[in-house]
């Protein structure tokens, strides 16, 4: 590279250094060859350098559109009119209804989100918006439990998950944010709603034989990847809340049986579902099942204290998914629907899930930063592009259920309005936050590098030697 440098600077080429790319003023004719080297490469995502302002700025914007598309409150279905007396509450009131609900496992996605930018950013309206719908939500819960029906029929939905979870879709999440909450110190009387969730999560989940959580749909004893998530995290997190280890046994017993009939280790990857009548077993590797079971490992890493027994193989499967994973990568910084299909669509909230995951490992010491931190900036900067100007984020695939043919993960559609994604974005941009105030971070001729020691200079092209950062000249 030096060579071709000093041959730019012969011909008659200047070099003019800025904070993203080296760009060459011509003064005098060159051959073809050099013209191709210097032109401007067409990216279709930002590439290069960012700072913990800018990634804030994107985040701050989807905060301010949840807060807008969450409201709190009640009133009478058919009137329409509030009900500030929640004594008065009735057969006929409901939650407030926004753009999404406030009680299911998109949301408690959110919800611990939110916690953890507040942690890393310092900015306490992340926090707020937590505390504010916990507070409404604890308080108007026992007014709905006198008047649910006992059929659940026109029971308002979102209360329904709450006070009558009938699967860890409406269990786990919620319960997982509610422990982080607690452990935060966020005041909130939901120790009833919490061991609701817990006691269904432990007890009344359906599971096979050996213990593994396990649904009768599409098929009788069916394992669903996104189960490990909606169940095994607030597991962990209880016995960090409680101390008692049984917990994290469970926790872990529950990622090895997953990884033992799902996990791919030739691909790096997770099939999305398995049916025990089925033979062979189908492998479709859905993209945010495999968001969900990537975030399962880092979530129970993050409450297992290190050294306890059964953790380093929770951090031997993060480590190989998140190697089959980067290998999947598309070139615009996100990851496809059907990962190892790259005629299937991009997909957002997994992209979201995978990033977050990425740089919460190497700001843990899980992963490679060096290996890993520009793919993890490249994500960032691919789900960015998805967030519009009024903080929604587009390019979400809806709720989806099991398919055993690819076209029924081919033609799911996306949607602004489907959750999925806002929880993940968050999470992200909180870590991505972290990694990039706390590493250095440099474009290098012309690529994005990581950096174990300060780099001060400007210099477009440098070379990192025994002795220090030397420029190109």
């Amino acid at each position: 590279m030096k060579k071709l440098v000093d041959f730019l600077i012969v011909c008659g080429f200047v070099l003019v250094c800025t904070s993203a790319n080296a760009q060459y003023v011509k003064t005098d004719k060159v051959d073809a060859s050099t013209k191709l080297y210097l032109a401007k490469p067409g990216y279709k995502t930002p590439y290069g350098e960012t700072n913990p302002e800018a990634v804030k700025a994107v985040i701050d914007r989807v905060l301010h559109y949840l807060e807008e598309a969450t409201p709190t409150g009640v009133i009478d279905k058919n009137t329409k009119e509030p009900i500030t007396d929640y004594k008065k509450i009735d057969k006929n009131s409901i939650i407030t209804q926004g753009t999404f609900s406030i009680t299911n496992y998109m949301w408690g996605v959110t919800y611990s989100s939110m916690l953890s930018a507040a942690k890393i950013t310092g900015d306490d309206r992340y926090k707020k918006y937590v505390v504010d719908r916990f507070q409404f939500l604890t308080e108007v819960a026992p007014y709905f439990a006198t008047v649910l029906p006992e059929d659940n029929k026109d029971a308002d939905p979102q209360m329904r998950q709450m006070l009558r979870p009938e699967a860890l879709d409406d269990a786990g999440a919620m319960c997982s944010a509610m422990i982080k909450a607690k452990m935060d110190k966020v005041k909130f009387d939901g120790q009833p709603i919490m061991d609701r969730y817990f006691d269904f999560i432990m007890n009344k989940e359906y599971r096979l034989k050996d213990g593994i959580f396990a649904r009768n749909r599409p098929q009788k004893n069916t394992i669903w990847l996104d189960d490990m998530f909606m169940g095994v995290p607030a597991i962990a997190n209880m016995g960090k809340l409680t101390g008692e280890t049984k917990y994290y046994d469970e926790a872990i017993k529950q990622i090895i049986l997953f990884a033992d009939r799902m996990f791919m280790t030739e691909k790096g990857l997770y099939r999305h579902g398995w049916v025990e009548a089925m033979n062979p077993h189908p492998a479709f590797h859905w993209g945010r099942a495999n968001g969900w079971a990537l975030l399962t490992k880092v979530e129970v890493l993050d409450a297992i204290p290190e050294g306890y027994p059964g953790r380093e193989k929770v951090l031997a499967l993060l480590q190989a998914h998140i190697q089959g994973l980067s290998s999947l990568q598309s070139s615009e910084g996100l990851w496809h629907q059907l990962l190892d299909r790259n005629d299937s669509y991009l997909e957002t909230s997994a992209s979201a899930i995978y990033v977050y995951c990425m740089a919460k490992a190497i700001n843990e010491g899980w992963i490679d930063m060096l290996a890993y931190g520009p793919q993890t900036m490249l994500g960032w900067h691919g789900i960015t592009t998805k967030v519009n100007d009024r903080g929604e984020i587009e390019g979400t695939c809806v709720g989806t259920g099991m398919g055993f043919d690819p076209a029924f993960y081919y033609y799911r559609p996306v949607n602004k309005a489907a959750g999925h994604g806002y929880g993940p974005f968050i999470f992200s941009g909180a870590e991505v936050y972290h990694l990039v105030k706390n590493h250095t971070v440099k474009m290098n001729d012309s690529g994005l590098n990581f950096y174990k020691e300060k780099v001060k200079t400007k210099a477009a092209i440098f070379y990192v030697e025994e002795d220090g950062i030397r420029d190109h000249h």
